[in-house]
């Protein structure tokens, strides 16, 4: 996959005039001259695992960080939990990413170890967090990296969740995220919320609701001040199953589509044509917005696209079979209740959002 994203430097509007920033670069940018050590002790940044130089000049963002991706490494769950582990599984990274996928540095903006502790992945990535303007561009997930702070936590979480220690770090990490680029607990995803991929895993997947509940209690959040539904930007410069839920929506709607996950030139005029045909903005880079779903998912939409989604997500006993049965409306309420909903099996708007990997105001209460 391209380390960097050409949707990254259209909408910047760097192009191929973006400004190469190496870490050193970014040193001391921090607010009032503060260096990033000073502001995150707790980050091991790069000089101090030792990490190699980069292959090829980073950049930095010029888009608007907007959310988190959580992603788990795949490595084994180790059971060393000591400071020299989580050094060797920084190097270990960036010598795949470097020498395995050909970028130019570790691919990720930051790494939790199993025993708790964060290091800073990609070169610079501290020193843009302690700027609190804008991000180095990553390479974690294809169509996010310029506006999306990614974070790899060691192991792997299929079956198994992650240990204490690690989610204490994750949310710690998360809240100085939070604080420093504006966002919220509710701008927290999962990495296959964006792309065809079994990270962060389906037991660690689940945690998700109680970790936006730890972020917001660091960030102070009341309850309600989470919108309703916190819908995922989905756009044209991403792939994989919320796509094709899309998809399944929009084929229900009468567009004749490939219900592949590729958000090819077809699915763009889908998206744009519904927009227009509902009177909301057609927005330019195809963005299934707030009110592109909320206005897809009215009224009877077609069961099989929700089937399919609960099956990715891990509720095994569901097939596709474009009935309303008795496993999809168990798996139902069991999601129903995995983010604070309440657990009847009616198919809201609140309902759908969650299944797609959105956020929901009841989640935080």
């Amino acid at each position: 996959m391209p380390e960097l994203d050409r949707r990254t430097l259209l909408k910047a509007g760097l192009g191929a005039a973006a400004v190469a920033m190496v870490g050193t670069e970014l040193a001391g940018t921090g607010p009032a001259g503060a260096t990033p050590s000073a502001d995150f002790p707790w980050i091991i940044d790069c000089d101090s695992w030792g990490a190699r130089p980069p292959a090829a000049p980073l950049q930095l963002s010029g888009n608007v960080t907007n959310k988190i991706i959580v992603h788990h490494t795949a490595y084994p769950n180790s059971t060393d939990y000591s400071r020299e582990q989580a050094v060797w599984l920084a190097r270990d990274i960036q010598d795949l990413h470097i020498d395995g996928n050909g970028w130019s540095d570790t691919g990720q903006h930051f790494t939790v170890s199993r025993g708790g502790y964060v290091l800073e992945g990609r070169r610079g990535s501290l020193a843009a967090l302690a700027g609190g303007e804008h991000q180095m561009i990553g390479a974690h997930c294809p169509g996010e990296n310029g506006n999306a702070i990614g974070i790899e936590n060691e192991g792997i979480y299929l079956t198994e969740t992650p240990p204490a220690a690690l989610l204490a770090a994750l949310t710690k990490l998360c809240v100085a995220v939070c604080r420093r680029y504006g966002l919220h607990a509710y701008d927290i995803f999962g990495h296959w919320d964006f792309i065809e991929t079994q990270c962060p895993g389906e037991a660690f997947y689940r945690q998700f609701p109680m970790l936006r509940r730890a972020v917001a209690e660091g960030l102070k959040m009341p309850a309600g001040q989470a919108p309703p539904r916190r819908w995922p930007d989905t756009w044209k410069f991403v792939s994989g199953p919320v796509v094709q839920v899309g998809q399944y929506l929009l084929v229900a709607r009468g567009y004749p589509l490939a219900v592949n996950g590729q958000f090819g030139a077809d699915t763009v005029a889908a998206v744009q044509d519904w927009q227009a045909r509902n009177g909301l903005p057609v927005d330019v880079d195809a963005t299934f917005t707030a009110q592109t779903w909320e206005t897809l998912v009215a009224g009877t939409p077609p069961v099989s696209a929700l089937q399919y989604i609960l099956l990715h997500k891990g509720w095994r006993d569901v097939s596709i079979t474009g009935a309303y049965d008795q496993p999809t409306k168990k798996a139902v309420q069991d999601l129903q209740r995995l983010h604070g909903l309440t657990p009847n099996g009616k198919l809201t708007a609140s309902t759908w959002c969650a299944a797609v990997g959105g956020v929901v105001r009841e989640s935080f209460r």
